[in-house]
Formats: structure tokens, sequence, C-alpha cells
């Protein structure tokens, strides 16, 4: 049995920047285990194996694997998987934007993908997310410590530290400058003796509302006592959370927000989030997440009948 996978840069149009993600544009016939497997194999962030339901031909059907098992959403993969099957074939682009269902362990998503000339240029999915948002946080002096930071350098004036769950919980903690994202380092003595653990948050989300890049309007990374000390993982996951913080705030207006997150640096595997939301003031908030992809590699396995 012979399977065809592809691997792409995700939320950037720079090769050797981004996420990469491993996407098997047809993986009908692959069971379970195989899938497991390949994606330990693979050993990348996300492994994605896409299936065709016979009666739809719009909708793909997306099974997500990390090298540690199945995982029932994220995001990156959708903005692989969309610009994978745009650039094969399996998705016609016909049209300037083409919409898709991919359907993920947790329901159907609604994906849209801008082409030109028949190509992926841009995809955006749509999530309507809930959220609580609790104002209790760590003190100041709690938080520089298990950052590593200066309490100076926390920002209290537009936002301020709070906790954010969208069945995930993260600790969102606003900081004034680019740099401070960067330097910062989790400190896990510091962590465990503070009342941070007991937030039940076990991820941090450090962001800063300036950033020397034009194409962006915050610099966030993510820290915490699962992530090594020099990771600069994906935000994606956090994106629901952080859109859902930044319209707890009186000072954020009603009404659609356009805006773009980056992660990492010049030096880094940059990623750009370009995001919408619509801030209504209800309990749901429509968010919409897009990004550019460049494809790495393609490749072929061959696995026993």
């Amino acid at each position: 049995m012979k399977y065809n996978y592809y691997i792409a840069d995700v939320f950037t149009r720079q090769l050797f920047n981004g996420a990469q993600i491993t996407v098997f544009p047809n993986a009908d016939g692959l069971s379970t285990e195989y899938m497991r497997l390949l994606a330990r194999e693979l050993n990348l962030t996300e492994t994605v194996f896409v299936f065709h339901p016979e009666s739809d031909s719009t909708t793909r059907r997306m099974r997500i694997f990390t090298p540690l098992g199945e995982i029932d959403f994220a995001g990156h993969p959708i903005i692989a998987t969309a610009f994978v099957l745009g650039s094969c074939g399996d998705i016609v682009l016909t049209e300037a934007i083409t919409p898709v269902i991919f359907e993920q362990n947790v329901g159907p998503i609604n994906v849209n993908i801008t082409a030109n000339q028949g190509k992926p240029v841009f995809v955006q999915f749509s999530r309507k997310v809930s959220s609580i948002v609790d104002r209790f946080a760590p003190t100041d002096e709690e938080l520089a410590s298990f950052l590593t930071i200066q309490q100076s350098e926390l920002d209290h004036k537009k936002y301020s530290p709070r906790l954010v769950s969208c069945g995930v919980p993260y600790l969102i903690v606003p900081v004034w400058s680019y740099e401070t994202v960067r330097k910062a380092k989790f400190n896990y003595p510091a962590w465990s003796q503070s009342i941070a653990p007991q937030t039940a948050a076990q991820e941090i989300l450090l962001f800063a509302p300036k950033t020397p890049f034009v194409d962006s309007n915050f610099n966030a990374r993510l820290l915490g006592p699962r992530i090594g000390i020099h990771e600069d993982p994906p935000i994606g996951s956090a994106m629901p959370a952080f859109a859902s913080y930044l319209c707890s705030f009186e000072h954020t207006q009603k009404g659609t927000h356009t805006f773009a997150v980056d992660r990492g640096d010049a030096h880094s595997k940059r990623s750009v989030l370009n995001l919408e939301m619509d801030h209504k003031g209800k309990e749901q908030l429509t968010l919409r997440v897009g990004g550019e992809a460049v494809m790495f590699a393609q490749g072929t396995v061959d696995l026993p009948d």
C-alpha cells in the first residue's frame, strides 16, 4: 500500500518558517494503528490523515495525530490540509474563494480557500467559542518570578493578567515590550511555590502589544511546566482564549476586529496568525483564523498489505 504525503510550513509565506505539518491527502484504508505509527515515525508537531466521504465532494474527514496520539482539534492542520489538498488537486480551486467543510473529532469546521490561478494562497476557518474569564491571577511578584522578568515589565495600563478558558485554561499575561516576551524564561521552582498551579492553567500565554514586524499587531509566546525552557511552540490552540481575553476588556469596542499575532522572531521559525473576531458582548464569540502556507516536501510511504 503506497500513501503519498506532503509537508507544509504553516502560517508563513517563507520556507523554513512557521510550523511543519504533515498531510496524507488520501488516507482511505489506513488503520488507526498505522496512523499512530506514522505520526510517531514522522515526529512532527501534527500529522493529518484525510478521508473522503462518498456522498459529499465538498467535505473531508480529518484525523490528527501528534507523536503521542490522536487529538480532537487543532488549527494549524486546517491551514496545512486546505493548502495541500488545493495544491495537489484533491480540491479543485476554480473560484476565487472555495468553501469546504473539514470534519474533525470535535465536529465540522467551515473553511474558505482563497486561490489565485487555481492555487491556494490563503486559508481561513471559523469557529464559535464560549469562554470563562477569571480576573483572579497570581501577584505581580509571583508572575515576575516564574517568568524571570522584572515586575515593571508587566502591563497594567491597557491590559491585566487573567485566566481564560475555552475548554483549556490559559493564564494570559501582558507585558510592555516584544523584547520581554522573547527573553522570558519559565522558572519551575518559582511556579511550584506560587498560587499559579491552583488556577488549573498549565500554560502561560505571554504577549506584548508591540512587534517589530509590519505584518503583526501582537507577539505571543507559550511557556509552562510542560514546555521546554528553550521551546517556542505553536500558539494556534491558545487563540480562542486570547480573542476572548481581548473582548473581556471594556475598552474593546463591539464590532468586528481584525488583527495579526506572531510567534517567534527573525532568527526562528516565525509564524503569523491572522484573526477576525465579531465582538458582540454575547456568550459566544465568532472567531475566524487565517494564514498562508508553503510546501516544504513530499514523499511516499510503502506500507505492507
